[in-house]
């Protein structure tokens, strides 16, 4: 299976972002998913000013995307702290390089992953 989205985007969003209960959070994803969780993770590292000017250059945000820059500061931290809990299945990719650049660390993650 594959997806754009999973619980690690709910602790960094409403977890981190939002500050809900992380606590609450971890509940509510082991009755939902047990002890089921992505074998790989890819998470796109990008400073929340530079996604924004990136996105700026590209169209005008919408309402979620017009949250603070502190809003996406926490939730970037967020990201870290599962990264953190769960380092086998993450992979943090440099988002700030060239798109052929990021691409080529998704291709030596997957390689590494056998998955390539």
């Amino acid at each position: 299976m594959l997806c754009d989205r999973f619980t690690d985007a709910t602790f960094a969003y409403q977890g981190a972002g939002r500050g809900f209960d992380w606590a609450v959070l971890d509940q509510l994803e082991r009755w939902v998913q047990g002890a089921r969780q992505p074998d790989l993770t890819l998470w796109f590292d990008l400073p929340p000013l530079l996604a924004a000017e990136r996105r700026g250059s590209a169209r005008m945000p919408d309402r979620f995307e017009s949250q603070t820059m502190d809003f996406f500061e926490r939730v970037r931290d967020g990201y870290a702290q599962r990264m953190a809990q769960a380092p086998q299945r993450f992979a943090r990719l440099d988002a700030t390089a060239e798109r052929s650049a990021v691409w080529a660390q998704i291709e030596r993650v997957l390689e590494q992953q056998t998955w390539w």
